[in-house]
């Protein structure tokens, strides 16, 4: 379980240093990088057999490689887009669940032929595409830098201590932290997170166990990415026609609804029913992914979306990290995976309940405001 729950950590636990290399160095050049670099972690890993290489090679080096190549591909939107966001972060997340309907036949197959390590170098072959798909992209708008700070950079009388400091400032934008919304939302983004990756990461592990006659829990993840694909668009779509943080909502219904899917998973006495499940688990994701870019934009503005959306995710990194391994604990502690899918459902449902503040709390400084 640490494996991937180290790789999918990383992409969130990098994102706070990858929202600056993309404020400073632009949106291309930071894609194209970390392209590179998870293409070198797939490519490394095709050639070593040791668990604990693979942390490094796949854990640390794709996994920091996939965040450099992931978030600017949800702040490039914001270049071109402001009225349709919602519709155009749908497609561009849908795009990607095709691969995700067909990778896991596609693994199965290509796996048992040529093997854990030829497959390595398959995926690694995607990557090597990636770094020139991501030299496409064109940013529109100006870099987010802070002109007041490079202005007090040239004061020469200031202490050696207060230069540091508006060093910092200018690469480390905390000004998104002032806003009181987006506070709220990024704790209960990060409280909800806990228990997000668990049913991705042992749900066939579980099924495996339970329904040993079942040959067929690869279909759990096709189930996945079908619905999160689909999902992707009707939620983009939905999302543009709701007006300002109200948005909100969409995923507070998704992290609800996603608490109680976990809860439900030991309840099956079916593979069809851990089937069902999961379709609603791909929309629940749908939802929560495809909104979080517009509610960004919507709380910060578009000059900070990038600082926001990095931030975000790096307070996500470790709960959604640390995840994966208290499930894998709990059921090596009571011998099944029960404990750990209640425990799962749990988080989501607190975070849900944080994040319906947001908009009160949003309303509440209008009123004190006009």
């Amino acid at each position: 379980a640490w494996v991937g729950a180290l790789a999918m950590g990383m992409i969130f636990f990098c994102s706070p240093i990858v929202s600056i290399f993309t404020d400073r160095v632009g949106c291309r050049t930071t894609a194209a990088s970390g392209a590179a670099i998870a293409f070198t972690g797939l490519l490394s890993s095709s050639f070593t057999k040791s668990l604990e290489v693979r942390y490094f090679t796949y854990g640390i080096l794709f996994g920091c490689g996939s965040s450099f190549a992931f978030q600017p591909s949800l702040v490039i939107l914001g270049h071109y887009f402001k009225r349709r966001l919602g519709l155009v972060n749908g497609i561009v997340a849908g795009g990607s669940c095709l691969f995700s309907v067909s990778l896991p036949f596609f693994l199965k197959t290509v796996g048992k032929a040529i093997g854990l390590a030829h497959t390595f170098q398959v995926l690694s072959a995607f990557m090597f595409i990636q770094i020139f798909l991501s030299l496409t992209y064109r940013p529109i708008l100006p870099p987010s830098c802070d002109s007041q700070h490079d202005g007090q950079d040239k004061v020469v009388s200031r202490s050696v201590q207060q230069q540091c400091w508006s060093q910092m400032r200018k690469y480390f934008n905390l000004r998104v932290f002032r806003r009181k919304t987006y506070r709220i939302w990024a704790f209960g983004i990060a409280t909800a997170v806990l228990g997000y990756l668990v049913p991705y990461l042992h749900l066939i592990k579980y099924v495996e166990k339970e329904f040993k006659e079942n040959k067929n829990d690869w279909l759990l993840l096709v189930c996945l990415g079908a619905t999160s694909g689909l999902g992707r668009l009707v939620s983009g779509r939905i999302g543009d026609c709701i007006p300002g943080l109200k948005k909100i909502y969409l995923q507070v219904a998704s992290f609800m609804l996603l608490g109680l899917m976990c809860m439900m998973i030991p309840q099956c006495r079916g593979f069809a029913g851990v089937i069902v499940i999961c379709l609603f688990l791909g929309l629940c994701d749908a939802f929560f992914t495809t909104l979080m870019a517009p509610i960004a934009f919507e709380l910060v503005g578009p000059m900070q979306a990038s600082q926001a959306i990095g931030y975000l995710m790096g307070l996500m990194a470790v709960p959604m990290t640390a995840g994966p391994p208290i499930a894998g604990y709990l059921k090596d502690h009571f011998g099944n995976y029960h404990i750990a899918f209640y425990f799962a459902g749990v988080p989501p449902i607190i975070g849900a309940l944080v994040l319906a503040i947001v908009p009160l709390v949003h309303q509440r400084m209008l009123k004190k405001q006009r």
